[in-house]
């Protein structure tokens, strides 16, 4: 057999498949044909056709099926028991045939499925509502619609822990698209159910309880505020000592979801030993892990001077820093940088603690990095300004005055600018340490605001000091030398 005739017989077994699935979906449509659709045993044929290579293929062999099963419950077991739901919930996730499956109407037929007493046929359906609802706000929509949601509250409370997992997965895929489908779960009174299960020792069930109250905190104050009031404090903190990994991260996201939103929020979580309890996880753990934790410190630290104190004085920042030298994800580094920066913006004192652990020579090595990533560097540039700009620990400053590029050099000058007028002591150590005559060097544009800050430094020093550090003012001299006749 040549090639050819090969691929001609292919190409006829695809389209014979094409048109047997096609010919199902046109008959499912219509009442008078369903009895003899039965009777051929159309509901196996179907099955391995929903696994097919071509997706048209599998598009339309879920279409019939779901046509046979919403056509009455008798039909609609059949395809249950057929073992139909698992290949559907595989399918799924390939392409868009949750789509397909609501279309169908089979969604008020999964429905039906929730209630059955077995729990397998409760699992199977979660499954296909989960992978329908996780797509977009519309098929999400859709099963709210079809009025699973009250019935997956109800199957988080069945005994079998893996039928309660995928039901709080299912919620949390429906909670996550918008804040009035969040609303939807948390009026079905899921909150306080999923708050009841976060000490459960099952860490694939903890894994996705938290992840269900944080889709639903992280939309308003209003919904964080109701998953604070299941009482998940401190309970909730358990979750970061966690041997999962997955536990630990879900948890810090469920408390940085939480903490983002208000500063009346992350004072609470500060008062019950949150803030403390996420820093010793950001030190336990490596990678991925870690990102949460670092977003929620710098949302704490960026709502209010006190609460910055807060992050200070439970020892957030060597972590912090830690993060920016040991991770080798840049949006890690890019957490931290952004952090430490919420950190020391607030006043002179928060800059202190922040500069005092080393941190600007790090940034801004990050921030020159052709390596680093455009996000990186610009959220490096942004927290050293944020903390330049308040920081008037001068012995911080001054090594970076050597390196600096002209866009950080302005906000390192000015600085010292605005320190060195009234400081006697910060004048001499100044030029003793090489300061002053560093500045003499930076070529600033006439007029602009870095020759401002150059002069006012200038301006704290006797003309013939500054003379003597000037560029060029050795050869001035040496020439000076040369010329000089002595008095004989």
């Amino acid at each position: 057999m040549s090639q050819r005739q090969v691929l001609q017989v292919f190409e006829q077994y695809q389209r014979a498949r094409t048109q047997f699935v096609q010919g199902v979906a046109d008959l499912a449509a219509r009442p008078q044909s369903i009895e003899t659709l039965r009777s051929a045993g159309v509901v196996s044929l179907l099955r391995p056709l929903l696994l097919d290579v071509v997706p048209s293929v599998r598009q339309t062999a879920a279409l019939g099926l779901g046509r046979l099963a919403d056509y009455n419950v008798d039909l609609a077991e059949a395809v249950v028991k057929a073992g139909i739901l698992p290949q559907l919930v595989r399918s799924l996730p390939e392409e868009n045939l949750a789509q397909a499956v609501v279309q169908s109407g089979a969604l008020e037929t999964l429905v039906i499925c929730l209630e059955d007493f077995d729990p397998g046929v409760k699992e199977g359906a979660c499954w296909a509502f989960d992978y329908i609802a996780r797509h977009n706000p519309e098929l999400s929509q859709a099963v709210v619609e079809a009025g699973a949601v009250p019935l997956l509250v109800l199957c988080i409370q069945e005994p079998e822990i893996a039928l309660k997992r995928i039901a709080a997965s299912t919620l949390s895929d429906i909670s996550k698209h918008s804040p009035e489908l969040a609303q939807t779960v948390v009026d079905a009174g899921a909150i306080a159910h999923l708050a009841q299960m976060i000490p459960n020792p099952d860490a694939k069930l903890k894994r996705q309880v938290l992840s269900a109250l944080s889709q639903i905190a992280k939309h308003s104050v209003d919904l964080a505020e109701l998953v604070v009031e299941a009482e998940i404090f401190p309970v909730v903190l358990t979750c970061l000592k966690d041997s999962d990994e997955y536990v630990k991260k879900n948890g810090a996201t469920l408390i940085r979801e939480i903490a983002k939103h208000s500063p009346e929020l992350s004072q609470l979580i500060v008062n019950s030993g949150g803030v403390a309890a996420v820093i010793d996880c950001i030190g336990s753990c490596r990678g991925t892990v870690r990102l949460p934790g670092i977003m929620m410190l710098g949302y704490v630290a960026a709502h209010s001077e006190n609460l910055s104190m807060a992050v200070i004085v439970s020892k957030g920042i060597p972590p912090l820093c830690a993060c920016l030298i040991e991770e080798h994800e840049d949006h890690i580094k890019a957490a931290a940088a952004w952090a430490l920066g919420q950190i020391g913006r607030h006043t002179a004192e928060h800059a202190r603690h922040v500069a005092g652990a080393n941190v600007l020579p790090t940034l801004l090595d990050i921030y020159v990095d052709t390596r680093s990533s455009e996000d990186l560097k610009m959220k490096a540039k942004k927290a050293l300004k944020n903390i330049l700009q308040k920081c008037t620990h001068l012995p911080a400053l001054e090594p970076l005055l050597h390196d600096a590029p002209p866009s950080i050099m302005k906000h390192i000058i000015g600085q010292f600018s605005k320190v060195l007028p009234h400081d006697s002591k910060a004048r001499r150590l100044f030029v003793t340490t090489g300061g002053l005559k560093k500045v003499q060097e930076i070529k600033a544009d006439a007029g602009s605001l870095l020759q401002e800050y150059i002069n006012a430094i200038n301006n704290c020093y006797p003309e013939e000091i500054v003379r003597y550090y000037s560029p060029g003012y050795s050869e001035i001299l040496l020439e000076r030398v040369e010329s000089y006749q002595p008095v004989l």
